[in-house]
Order: C-alpha cells, then structure tokens, then sequence
C-alpha cells in the first residue's frame, strides 16, 4: 500500500458556500437556507445550510417534506424577486396547531430564508476561503445582513438570539477535532470514515517514515512525536475526541498516561479484553484510582465481533457518533 488518491475533506458547510459564490459571480439569485436553533428530534440540527437557486442547491436542513417545502418556497420568492428575510419556525408533530412541518419525527427548528444580495460577494468569498484553508473565522447572520468575522469573543460555536433584533453566528470549520495516536492499519482505516463524519483529524506517530501514516491522505494534520511528551500535542476540550491505537503493549501505556488526566469527550484505547484488564491492573497498582480510569473507553468500539482494520473502524467511528449525538 504505498499511494492514495484521496485528499483530507472539507467542512460540511464548504459546498454551501461555494455555490453560494459561484451563483453570486454569475449574476443568479440565490437563497442561504440556515437552521438557527433546534430541539428535541429535529431532522435537521443548529447550523445546517443549503443554498438554493433556480437550478441548483447544496446542503441540507434535514431532508424531507420540509427540506422540498422550503427549497419550493425559496424559488418561487426569487422568481418573485422578493428580498426580504424569512424566519420560521417548524414543528414536526401533527397536532401541532401551527407551523407544522409535515413530518412527524418529533422536535422543532427554526429556519432561515436569506435572499442572498450581490453586495454579499466578498463576505461569502471570505468564509468560502477560510472554510478552505481551514483559517480562524465566523459567520455572522442578522436583520443587518451577512458578515464574515475574524475574531469574536462568542465562547460557544452556534449562538442565536431570537426577537426583532435576532442574530445568529457560528464558527466556520470543524466544531469536533479526533486525535489518533498511532499511524498504522486501523489509524488508516479510522481516518477514512472519519473524515466522512465532520472531523477535523489529526494522526500522530512516533515511527519516522511509516508509510501508512506519511501516505494517510484523509488526515488534515500529520505529525511525528515522542509519546513521552504527548500531552503537549493533543488539545483539551469538550469537542475533543482521542482515540489511541499505537502498535503494542508498551507505547499504548505510554501514551494512556499521557492522556488520562487530559479533559476530552472522548479517550479511548484500541486493545483486546486481556490485554485491557492487564493495563488496567498495572495502572491501578501505580497510583492511578478507578475514578481516574472512569472515563476511558477500552476495549474501544461498539462490539460487533470485528476482526480486519475496517470493520474495527467502523466500530470505533459508531462508539463516537455515540458519544458525541449523546449530549
């Protein structure tokens, strides 16, 4: 295995944006579609985007009735050459006695229809770009119209404030970043569904050269480092996933000491059972305590008896969707 074709992917939102630019350079009308805020089973969740002209669209809001409803409602209002900003609020249940969506899954959302001016160009350009080289930005939405920011103080990545003066902004890029240590087979694996699932993904291996993890072209971020001193390399946070699948016994126990006092979402370790009550057990015997290895996912994954790098893969990539749509 010593070349791949494909190339790390691009946040969910960069399709949305680039139509948006490329209908806005061609002189189209053109609508951004934005879900603003969500509760409960909502199909489609806080920051989902489609843009919508009279002959294409990007995106999603969550599929559906409503996706086709709105996708409908936007075109006839640019056919009508009708400019103003739409916001809607939408319920999936049937006995909802208004702004019933038409699909009955449960939960709300709030969805945004804005006509998308010419004047717009280099905002969209802007966030386009920075969604591309993956830069520092925000998206900043209002009854004043679209704004791309450098900086911010919002501490959150989605913010919205309904009511006349509403304003919605979110942080452009990956809200979620995964952290692999170890480069081998199944980090190769990983890293081609991850990169399906809006992760910003970054491998690390302390084998110069590896080819599986030199050649991995699914990872936005390659680094080799010592173990020893992985506590520096890999970020903090509540949208911080690592998953450590290093090639033996020895470099897991480095790394897991490393990392276990680190707060993440999400700390898991790639093992057999017998090996994992054997780490435990020599972790306890040094001073760590049953609370501290609380948080630890290991043996890692969903159990589906995998076997090959692939199916292992999946398993793990099921345990952090798990995690993660858990709240």
């Amino acid at each position: 295995m010593d070349s791949y074709s494909a190339s790390p992917s691009l946040p969910r939102d960069f399709p949305v944006w680039q139509h948006l630019a490329r209908s806005l350079q061609a002189g189209q009308p053109v609508t951004l579609l934005c879900v603003l805020s969500s509760t409960g089973s909502s199909p489609g969740r806080q920051g989902f985007k489609m843009s919508v002209s009279a002959d294409g669209m990007a995106g999603s809001i969550g599929g559906g009735i409503m996706e086709h409803k709105f996708v409908e409602l936007a075109r006839t209002r640019m056919q009508a050459a009708d400019p103003q900003v739409l916001i809607r609020p939408q319920i999936h249940r049937k006995e909802a006695p208004d702004d019933r969506s038409g699909m009955i899954c449960s939960g709300e959302q709030v969805l945004l229809l804005y006509p998308v001016p010419p004047t717009d160009l280099p905002a969209v350009l802007a966030i386009e770009q920075a969604l591309r080289q993956l830069t520092p930005g925000f998206v900043h939405l209002s009854a004043a119209g679209l704004q791309f920011l450098e900086t911010t103080d919002a501490p959150a990545f989605y913010t919205y404030r309904s009511g006349p003066g509403w304003e919605y902004q979110e942080k452009l890029g990956f809200r979620d970043q995964l952290t692999i240590v170890g480069g081998g087979h199944v980090a190769l694996a990983l890293s081609r569904v991850a990169a399906t699932l809006d992760f910003e993904l970054t491998v690390l291996d302390d084998r110069a050269g590896l080819n599986t993890h030199q050649l991995n072209p699914y990872a936005h971020h390659k680094r080799t480092v010592r173990y020893e001193a992985l506590a520096g390399q890999v970020p903090t946070g509540e949208n911080q996933y690592v998953v450590i699948m290093t090639f033996g016994y020895r470099p897991d126990e480095v790394a897991l000491r490393q990392l276990l006092g680190h707060p993440v979402k999400y700390l898991g370790l790639m093992g057999s059972t017998a090996k994992i009550r054997e780490l435990r057990a020599s972790l306890l015997a040094s001073g760590y305590t049953e609370a501290d290895l609380a948080h630890l996912h290991a043996p890692i994954g969903v159990p589906i008896q995998s076997r090959t790098p692939e199916e292992i893969a999946i398993s793990v990539a099921a345990e952090l969707i798990r995690v993660r749509n858990s709240g």
